[in-house]
């Protein structure tokens, strides 16, 4: 079912390479939650005006299939993880089309010049699909003829002014420092193309001081599984997929098992916490929007409890805390969290932080589901998982919310700051900054602190630039000159994307074997692997701090992280393992490394 799935997606990313980038539609607004509670044009020959498509017979065949794998990539308004499809049907013929899907890479290699173009841009290399059916490719061809725009339907800027060629001028300083990595181990390969282990965060478990039980490490796999590190080993913990019937890890990207975390508590109660994607009408959810818009996945927070904590593998029950719905499988439920500065009797202690996505809501023209409070996607929301005050009966809001008492129906107490697209990644730094990655949509990744009630800006802001939720976002504008008049929080950490494509969030390293490192906040890259630093004393709200970059070297050779993948995209994570170590990992190749020193 897996391999299936990912063949379509991938057919869709062909699909990408033959189109162009267009128009926006109005947004739907959506409910409260139910009582449950610089992109590259080029010139292509235009398609025969007599191009044959399939007719709408097979159009509802065709939307099902697009809907359910193709949506998380590629939409009919605007360029999103792959090209806006809207045009593709007046660029390119069907049979073009099929011969290249059927074979993909012997179009490249025989130097097809859409293909090869495309190819630079995305970085992806396709494989060839000679399994899928006429019948398929007819069904999602139709579709997109029936979605096709005209050009001359694209929105005008208005009144927003001139279009920011390089947003942020300033590069990555060069440090002259060179992190030493040594590889670890590889992760069990899941796939057999990249990427081939989905390894995608690491949590240590602090043990209990005098009691014999030392601190534990876990590494968690988008496939499903989660895996404890000992001896340098991975060994089996929990495999999601045996106590989920309804899991999926599909279509890929930030899809499947999403995030863990232990509760603080975690040697007295034998409660940690999960989230996970299931198919769209698995279950009711408590966070859902009107049915004129498609819902493509659902996102899910687990309660897990131990029958004893200490067992090496899992054994005991579940508790489902909260169910969303997305409207395609981009931007779902992020990380999830619990504040480590925080200790017994404050009033963070035992709280959980759930990053939630937009859902890609905005790129398919839905900006208002995360257009204020009211609205869930957009937002980091904090609840205490051991209460229950709400409707579903299955958490607490904790009274410190900032909406939890302003005696307002309309709006979510559960949302601690709001207006971002994709709250990838929550950390917090030893001296009690909380500092939440967001990834961009084509022109700035950045990091802000989260401050309770905090807005940042999505969909009406990208980075410190203005940005139109209804025409070309592939687009940003400087701030207007009454910028001061709104309460938009800005980054304190940001970068455009001739640096890089989306960002990855890291730590401020408190470690000692890295002495040069200690004090300042290491980040990257997803897709180039390049690796970041500023200085912890430098985050200040409302100024963006300094950037400076790090050299890599591996076997006494300076190198990166593309070269030792083999692949133009690392899918590079940052992990802070036992004695507060800095750890990489790249989920292209499945290898883990540990930064063993780092010298000029």
């Amino acid at each position: 079912m897996y391999a299936s799935c990912l063949k379509l997606l991938i057919f869709y990313f062909l699909l990408a390479f033959a189109s162009c980038w267009g128009n926006s539609a109005s947004a739907q607004e959506p409910v409260r939650r139910s009582a449950r509670r610089t992109v590259q044009s080029y010139k292509r020959k235009p398609a025969s005006a007599t191009a044959n498509y399939p007719d709408d017979k097979f159009i509802a065949k065709g939307k099902i299939l697009f809907q359910k794998n193709c949506s998380s990539c590629h939409n009919f308004l605007q360029r999103g993880i792959g090209p806006n499809l809207a045009h593709v049907t007046a660029e390119v013929s069907p049979d073009w089309l099929k011969k290249f899907i059927s074979n993909a890479p012997a179009r490249i290699n025989q130097g097809d010049g859409r293909a090869v173009r495309l190819l630079e841009e995305y970085k992806q290399l396709m494989p060839a699909f000679p399994t899928l059916t006429e019948f398929e490719l007819n069904a999602l061809l139709a579709y997109l003829q029936a979605n096709h725009k005209p050009q001359s339907l694209a929105p005008q800027p208005g009144t927003l002014g001139v279009g920011l060629k390089n947003p942020v001028p300033a590069k990555p300083i060069q440090s002259g420092l060179k992190l030493r990595l040594s590889e670890v181990l590889t992760a069990p390969a899941t796939a057999k193309a990249a990427p081939r282990a989905r390894i995608n965060k690491m949590v240590v478990l602090p043990g209990l001081s005098g009691q014999d039980q030392p601190d534990r490490v876990f590494i968690q796999d988008l496939r499903g599984t989660l895996y404890e590190l000992l001896d340098n080993k991975l060994r089996i913990f929990m495999d999601i997929r045996k106590q989920l019937s309804g899991f999926v890890d599909a279509p890929g990207l930030g899809t499947g098992f999403g995030s863990v975390a232990f509760h603080p508590d975690f040697y007295q109660n034998g409660l940690f916490y999960t989230t996970h994607n299931e198919n769209a009408g698995a279950a009711p959810a408590g966070f859902t929007y009107p049915d004129s818009i498609h819902v493509t996945l659902q996102g899910v927070v687990t309660e897990w409890k131990m029958r004893s904590p200490a067992e090496s593998i899992f054994s005991g029950t579940r508790r489902e805390l909260m169910r969303i719905n997305f409207v395609s499988a981009i931007h779902g439920l992020q990380e999830i969290s619990f504040n480590p500065m925080a200790r017994p009797g404050s009033d963070d202690y035992g709280l959980l932080y759930i990053g939630v996505g937009d859902g890609g809501a905005t790129e398919e023209g839905y900006y208002g589901l995360c257009k204020d409070e009211t609205q869930i996607w957009g937002s980091v929301v904090r609840i205490d998982p051991l209460g229950t005050n709400i409707e579903m009966g299955s958490y607490k809001i904790p009274p410190g919310n900032p909406y939890a008492n302003d005696q307002n129906p309309a709006t979510l107490g559960e949302i601690f700051c709001r207006g971002f697209r994709n709250p990838n990644r929550i950390s917090w730094t030893y001296d009690g900054k909380m500092l939440i990655t967001d990834i961009g949509q084509h022109n700035a990744e950045e990091v802000n602190f989260g401050m309770k009630g905090a807005d940042y800006g999505w969909p009406e802001r990208e980075g410190t630039f203005r940005i139109n939720p209804r025409g070309d976002m592939s687009i940003v504008y400087s701030l207007p000159a009454d910028d001061s008049l709104t309460t938009y929080s800005y980054p304190v950490i940001q970068y455009d994307h001739d640096e890089g494509s989306a960002i990855s969030g890291g730590f401020v390293y408190d470690g000692t074997s890295l002495p040069e490192l200690r004090g300042k906040y290491i980040f990257g890259d997803i897709v180039n692997g390049r690796i970041f630093f500023v200085d912890n004393k430098d985050l200040m709200p409302g100024v963006q701090a300094t950037i400076q970059e790090l050299e890599l070297e591996v076997d006494g050779q300076v190198t990166n992280f593309k070269t030792l993948c083999g692949s133009e995209k690392t899918d590079l994570r940052f992990g802070i393992g036992l004695h507060k170590e800095l750890y990489l990992f790249t989920k292209s190749d499945g290898k883990i490394y540990q930064a063993t020193a780092c010298k000029h």
